[in-house]
């Protein structure tokens, strides 16, 4: 299992925001964030995930599918 930071990325964009935002709200700079997508299923914890979903309002689907993805 891991990060679908491509999806990620998209939604990100189709939610009018970015990823600079995503980083701000888990209180880490820019360049930590992109590190830790890099890093794939080893990069964000469970808490990230649920605080991301939470500030792009993804649905449960939404949120299995970027973050938990097979």
């Amino acid at each position: 299992m891991g990060i679908d930071v491509q999806r990620l990325k998209e939604t990100v964009a189709g939610r009018n925001t970015t990823l600079e935002a995503v980083a701000m709200i888990l209180g880490i700079d820019r360049s930590t964030l992109y590190r830790k997508l890099k890093r794939g299923k080893t990069g964000l914890t469970v808490y990230d995930a649920q605080k991301i979903a939470s500030f792009l309002g993804l649905s449960l689907d939404e949120s299995l599918a970027i973050f938990w993805r097979q």
